[in-house]
């Protein structure tokens, strides 16, 4: 008995010290993480960061401490230094009790970000443009939206938001139907990861039809994984956010590759945002 006791003060003992180096690891990164923010200057959010990050922390991972944990603990330490950098909050559209987008929300951002219940992603766009949040959480759009939040993301005004992420990013609900799928928006660029998707919003002109629409972007180079439409009145231009594989920017050549397929049909062509891509469900619990 005596044995067994002295074996498990020794093990605590182990313990309290793992604990005390992880606690020197976190100043310490607290610090490397100033110097960064020193030469780099004041940025809150770095979602492609983050997720670059979470992914070789979780390829890396083994042992049975869970995965979700690790993830979480990190997600922490991304939220804290956040703060660090001045005011963070994010403004979340919540559609009911039931709606689990605060919770999705509140796990993505920490414990004591500040959260700000909205009724209308118009609502939560507007928050970050008007800075009273940094970040705006949405509903992943849906195909027979009659009122799609994205489409305000086409507007030249230069304080409209961005969509930046995908949450969540490591997803791990086992309920029927799993967390729901949610977009998040601040006013920083979309930046790649090396495993990306981008959303693109185009204006055309004239009778084109969803499936020539997608056709032409995959001549162009760009792979469609999914459209939405809009049409606000017969006759108007329409509008669409096609989701496309991989990192796309103003620049890129297949933009140019488009407007010359599609010619005066298309009026507008510019990237809205996007996001890395989450990782698989159940990966390493």
């Amino acid at each position: 008995m005596v044995g067994t006791k002295q074996k498990l003060d020794e093990l605590r003992r182990e313990v309290d010290e793992i604990d005390d180096a992880i606690h020197d690891l976190l100043m310490r990164r607290g610090e490397v993480y100033g110097r960064i923010a020193e030469l780099d200057g004041p940025r809150p959010l770095r979602p492609a960061r983050e997720a670059m990050i979470l992914r070789r922390l979780v390829s890396r991972h083994a042992g049975p401490f869970p995965t979700v944990a690790l993830v979480q603990i990190w997600r922490e330490m991304f939220s804290a230094h956040s703060r660090l950098e001045g005011p963070f909050a994010v403004a979340v559209h919540v559609r009911g009790e039931l709606d689990g987008a605060w919770d999705v929300t509140r796990e993505h951002f920490g414990g004591s970000t500040p959260l700000i219940a909205v009724n209308s992603p118009a609502a939560a766009l507007r928050a970050v443009s008007d800075g009273s949040a940094t970040v705006a959480v949405v509903p992943f759009p849906e195909d027979e939206d009659p009122d799609p939040w994205w489409r305000f993301l086409m507007s030249a005004d230069p304080k409209m938001p961005h969509v930046v992420a995908r949450l969540p990013f490591h997803p791990h609900d086992p309920t029927p139907g799993g967390a729901p799928d949610l977009l998040a928006l601040a006013a920083i660029p979309h930046e790649p990861t090396g495993d990306d998707r981008t959303l693109l919003g185009l204006e055309l002109v004239g009778d084109v039809s969803r499936g020539r629409l997608k056709e032409v972007l995959e001549a162009s180079g760009m792979s469609c994984l999914g459209l939405r439409s809009w049409l606000a009145r017969s006759g108007e231009a329409s509008l669409h956010m096609a989701e496309v594989a991989g990192f796309i920017d103003k620049k890129d050549p297949r933009l140019a590759a488009l407007a010359k397929v599609l010619g005066g049909a298309l009026s507008r062509a510019t990237p809205i945002g996007g996001y890395a891509v989450p990782l698989p469900l159940g990966s390493k619990h």
